[in-house]
């Protein structure tokens, strides 16, 4: 199978944000008004306001998913942002019907009854689990990068990371004692589903094993993770697949062991920026490996010695790469592995991605074709000038 038929798709399609295409079919940043106008009028802003900390939508009984609305809000004039959260919401819901068929707006409000169902009867072991606290889930070497001032940050940031193969970062991130409860806290889950016969997503359609912990109400707390932490990440490291708008995640735990999901083959995520943590237990095996950012015209391209990379996980632990990154993860040998995922996705992204034929800032194959076609061009040139020289030199002999 190619990669890009395996390419990995999330259960969370009801997690993901407006297209782009709304924001551009708008015509740029318009002028709102205080109550929501008619609908040939709507306009939306082509950049976020990053400063306005949008409402929450949570108590609404929505067609579509709370964090959308949260998210789209950022997008509205001006003048609409401190209207009431009502005119905002028919405002922004009205666009969104426009973009979304009747077919994803069922499915996606199937997926949001499911996880109220599922939210409504787990009894959750930890609850500090389920809302982001720095000082319990971080290590200090983590919260000490972020906690710089504005001008030191990023390079604070930087201090921490380990780059062992171009576009993949390393570095410590989550405490023992978190890693401990989350495995509990899924363990627990596991139980949960099993005694309830309760039929439960698994998180993609190559892992068997694991669970979506969007799903059973992280959903909050690793959007908190996404939008403070790993999208700062993001820009640093990670501009050119749209690191500066990640707006929307998949959030899951996946499990590998002799009695569970043993190896993964070769593919890529669906994701822009893929976070990968290692829980624990006690494992051998189970390395990543890495073999070259591709676009998808480029995905089944042959691998070259240079993008060859691999990685050996340790608890608490993070990897951090672009979702295009392809790779895949060698047979666990023993003991039982457990990994935090998070891919984190940019509808920004996305839409400009449909517009574009190469993709030279980090597709590996597209660079090298440029760089053959530069090749094949100067060596045109010479042939060029060296046939001119030699029909000049015959002339002057006559």
């Amino acid at each position: 199978m190619s990669l890009d038929k395996a390419m990995e798709r999330g259960r969370d399609s009801s997690l993901a944000p407006m297209s782009t295409a709304l924001v551009a079919a708008t015509n740029g940043n318009g002028n709102g008004t205080g109550a929501a106008p008619s609908n040939a009028s709507y306009r939306l802003r082509l950049n976020p306001n990053q400063d306005h900390k949008a409402e929450n939508y949570d108590d609404l009984g929505l067609e579509f998913t709370p964090l959308l609305f949260s998210s789209l809000e950022r997008y509205l004039p001006p003048n609409l942002l401190n209207v009431s959260r009502d005119t905002k919401y028919k405002y922004m819901r009205d666009i969104l019907r426009r973009y979304s068929t009747e077919g994803e707006r069922t499915r996606d409000q199937k997926h949001r009854e499911y996880r109220q169902k599922i939210i409504s009867n787990y009894q959750p072991l930890y609850r500090e689990l389920y809302t982001l606290n720095p000082s319990t889930f971080f290590v200090q070497s983590f919260s000490k990068a972020f906690n710089a001032n504005d001008k030191n940050r990023d390079e604070s940031i930087r201090s921490i990371m380990s780059e062992p193969a171009p576009g993949v970062y390393t570095f410590d991130m989550l405490q023992p004692r978190f890693c401990e409860m989350l495995l509990s806290e899924v363990e627990n889950f596991e139980k949960w589903v099993h005694e309830t016969k309760f039929r439960i997503m698994r998180p993609n359609t190559m892992n068997k094993y694991g669970a979506v912990l969007d799903d059973f109400g992280m959903e909050s707390m690793l959007e908190k993770l996404m939008e403070d932490f790993i999208r700062h990440i993001s820009k640093i490291f990670f501009l050119d697949v749209g690191g500066y708008s990640l707006d929307s995640h998949h959030g899951f735990v996946v499990e590998y062991g002799m009695d569970r999901d043993v190896e993964l083959g070769f593919h890529v995520d669906d994701s822009e920026v893929t976070l990968n943590v290692c829980l624990g237990k006690q494992f051998t095996g189970g390395e990543l490996f890495f073999r070259g950012v591709r676009c998808e015209k480029h995905v089944n391209t042959e691998t070259h010695p240079e993008e060859i990379y691999d990685h050996a996980h340790l608890p608490g632990r993070a990897i951090i790469h672009r979702g295009r990154h392809r790779h895949g993860a060698r047979a666990t040998t023993s003991g039982h592995r457990i990994n935090l995922l998070l891919w984190c996705r940019s509808s920004v992204f996305r839409e400009l991605k449909k517009h574009q034929k190469e993709f030279l800032n980090w597709c590996g194959e597209c660079k090298r074709e440029k760089q053959a076609r530069l090749l094949q061009s100067v060596a045109a040139k010479k042939m060029e000038l060296l046939v001119g020289q030699g029909d000049g030199g015959a002339f002057n002999l006559r």
